[in-house]
């Protein structure tokens, strides 16, 4: 099965999945305004700062506790085997973060709506302020569904695989650092920019595509992949890129933010 779901396939759906809103903006206004003014009719709000990540250190996002997510899962009405939906308002940074935390702790029915809330009204579907009653789900967190890398798996990783760094190539190079400390990436990483997995309407590229992307990289399904980016958050949006054309990858959760904690571990620079 696809980890995405078009507008079309959503409104087909049946039984309805239980639909959830993670829009987020890193440097911006609280994605909770954004869902307050308008979302999907029947979209839970889950926050991504409190609810899809913990508190941070070591790491800017790392792993939220699995009672957080098993609350969060529950407002929204999971359970065991409820098939769930997830958005944001962008190009599914967000959306891919809840994706592959909701996979790690064990739904297993978790797709990505293509193009988010954009695709969802340019498809003509409305959008509402009305806010769904908490529901009562019985899913239970577990951890430990999908890999996951900590700083020593991905240096062996970059080693003998090839670990992307989901990055833009400014950061990636240490040219530029908005967001830590420490500028540069790990040594041996290949920059890989989310926003490449995307088309200008945040569509994700066909599979082919991706392929053919992650190809030229270096990438394929014969060896160990693994991926980071800042602070988790996009490296989940690769690793969806990397499900759609079916290959396995790992991703480091604590990513550069966490990378940088231990001054012992060393630091590349430049484009290669």
């Amino acid at each position: 099965m696809s980890p995405l779901i078009t507008v079309d396939e959503l409104r087909a759906a049946t039984p309805r999945p239980v639909l959830i809103d993670v829009t987020w903006n890193l440097a911006g206004p609280p994605g909770k305004e954004a869902y307050d003014a308008g979302h999907i009719p029947g979209a839970h709000f889950v926050d991504l700062e409190t609810e899809l990540a913990g508190p941070p250190g070591p790491g800017r996002h790392p792993l939220p506790e699995a009672t957080t997510v098993t609350a969060c899962l529950r407002r929204a009405g999971v359970g065991a085997g409820t098939p769930v939906v997830v958005y944001d308002a962008a190009n599914s940074m967000a959306a891919a973060r809840a994706w592959w935390i909701f996979r790690y702790f064990g739904v297993r029915d978790v797709r990505v709506l293509d193009g988010g809330l954009a695709a969802w009204q340019a498809a003509g579907g409305e959008v509402t302020t009305d806010v769904p009653a908490d529901g009562d789900g019985s899913f239970v967190a577990r951890p430990g569904h999908l890999p996951m890398l900590d700083a020593d798996g991905a240096a062996e990783v970059a080693a003998a695989g090839v670990l992307l760094d989901a990055r833009a190539p400014e950061r990636f190079a240490g040219e530029v650092e908005p967001m830590d400390p420490v500028a540069g990436h790990i040594p041996r990483a290949v920059n890989a920019p989310t926003t490449e997995n995307v088309d200008e309407s945040g569509h994700f590229l066909p599979e082919d595509e991706l392929r053919e992307r992650f190809a030229k990289l270096g990438v394929d399904d014969s060896g160990q992949v693994g991926v980071y980016c800042g602070s988790g958050v996009t490296a989940a949006h690769a690793a969806l890129a990397l499900e759609i054309t079916g290959i396995p990858t790992a991703v480091y959760i604590g990513s550069w933010s966490e990378w940088i904690t231990d001054p012992s571990r060393p630091i590349a620079t430049g484009k290669a």
